[in-house]
């Protein structure tokens, strides 16, 4: 069979199983060779091997016997070092039988983790006070030397840099500290891997490889709450690696505290170490990822004319996912190029409308105030009257800051709903609390908190 010929196949591949998974998961796979009833192929990595392996491995065998090639066997091998996905740790091969054979399945013989993305590195992560800690602690634990915080736990809602974070931190990592045995992975492949262990009766051999890492990194932890078995065998595999002294970093959506239905001995464990959040972005930050997103783009689309105002619009009406905010800017240069025209406002608004509208604000002052004089137990009366004592002065300039994040009411509107007070009042109030969620964990605390129930 030529690649030309595999090819075709792929086309009947995608109609069985979908768009969806023929990207994920059949996309990745390259015919290497057919030699004496065995078809090969390349794999970006092991734990793509054994997934295609055990959930379509028939399927490609069907259809490769189907088109009259004569075929025993399918085998997957691991391209150390591919350029498209690039594994974490070790090579292994990964191979299947006939499907007559239903027993048959991958054996692991050794460790690899889940691909990283290329783009994702530090030179390429925009840092701003929102998420400033947190680039800090990813670049100290990158660095391989001694361990000072045990686990790194970076918490924060979608689309603000942990997964980001977590694969510079990878990179970093394999290139000046080659000697590590690094493995990142997700909860949920670390969950996958623990299921087929117990299958196979491989626990020994999972226990064992997992606890050979220098350096265990999994992203997206709250994935694990409420499997119980998982649970058991994360917290030994945590364990055994502090008690090594090895190096565990961890990224979940929220705090260890407030994952439901992950273990109380867990969340304590978690809350051991350096516990960063990734702060929703301020405008600040997305422009300046706009700014630089906008760089890259010039390499691409040198012709192109961005009338000034566009970044500072899109910063300004796209504010709670960065990735929305760099699809949308995607979306805007393409556009642009293929129809011949200057990225306008109005351009912007037309070739943007669907994202400007799910991106509009519905939180009210009205809503915002009430849910902060609930959280400090004051009244709603003082909380917008004239008295100045810090008891009512917090929660104030609180509530105003919160409105200039999540509404998009002008300065001199929120002075108005805050008992006729001037807009540079509420620029000093915003300004004040700015700066204080950087300095007071509690405050910082609190924010999220308020955020997190005005936005659910």
């Amino acid at each position: 069979m030529t690649k030309e010929q595999w090819g075709a196949l792929r086309q009947d591949l995608l109609n069985s199983v979908g768009q969806n998974n023929f990207k994920t998961w059949i996309e990745p796979i390259e015919f290497a060779e057919l030699t004496e009833g065995v078809a090969r192929f390349n794999v970006p990595t092991n734990f793509i091997g054994n997934y295609v392996t055990q959930n379509y491995g028939d399927l490609i065998l069907h259809h490769l016997t189907k088109s009259g090639e004569r075929v025993q066997r399918i085998s997957f091998s691991v391209v150390a070092n591919s350029p498209k996905t690039p594994p974490v740790a070790l090579k292994s091969d990964a191979s299947i039988t006939n499907s007559s054979d239903k027993s048959s399945s991958v054996r692991d013989t050794a460790m690899t983790g889940a691909p990283l993305d290329s783009r994702f590195t530090f030179d390429r992560f925009v840092v701003g006070k929102p998420n400033e800690l947190a680039n800090a602690a990813a670049r100290r634990v990158a660095e391989g030397g001694p361990v000072t915080f045990n686990p790194l736990f970076l918490y924060g809602g979608v689309g603000l840099g942990k997964t980001h974070l977590m694969h510079a931190i990878a990179w970093e990592l394999q290139s000046h500290r080659p000697d590590l045995n690094v493995l990142y992975l997700s909860a949920e492949q670390f969950m996958y891997r623990f299921v087929q262990a117990l299958r196979d009766r491989k626990m020994m051999d999972f226990k064992q490889l997992f606890r050979s890492v220098d350096i265990l990194m999994v992203d997206d932890v709250q994935f694990i709450a409420g499997k119980d078995s998982t649970q058991e065998e994360f917290f030994h595999t945590f364990n055994a690696l502090v008690d090594q002294n090895k190096q565990i970093i961890i990224s979940a959506d929220r705090a260890p505290g407030e994952i439901k239905d992950l273990e109380e001995r867990i969340k304590s464990r978690l809350q051991c170490g350096l516990v960063v959040d990734l702060h929703p972005t301020d405008y600040e930050l997305r422009l300046g990822i706009l700014q630089s997103k906008v760089d890259a783009y010039r390499a691409q689309y040198p012709e192109l004319q961005l009338q000034d105002g566009i970044l500072e619009f899109l910063a300004h009406r796209i504010s709670t996912n960065v990735r929305v905010l760099e699809g949308a800017l995607t979306r805007l240069f393409a556009f642009a190029s293929l129809v011949g025209r200057e990225i306008t406002m109005e351009l912007t608004q037309d070739c943007l409308s669907d994202v400007l509208r799910a991106s509009e604000r519905k939180i009210s002052v009205e809503e915002i105030q009430r849910k902060v004089a609930e959280h400090y137990n004051i009244r709603l009366s003082d909380m917008i009257g004239p008295k100045r004592v810090r008891t009512f002065a917090r929660p104030r300039q609180v509530a105003m800051f919160l409105c200039k994040q999540l509404t998009s009411r002008s300065l001199p509107e929120i002075g108005r709903r805050f008992g006729g007070r001037d807009h540079t009042t509420v620029m000093h109030g915003v300004k004040r609390i700015e700066e204080l969620r950087g300095q007071d964990g509690q405050i910082a605390e609190d924010l999220e908190m308020l955020r997190r129930a005005l936005e659910a």
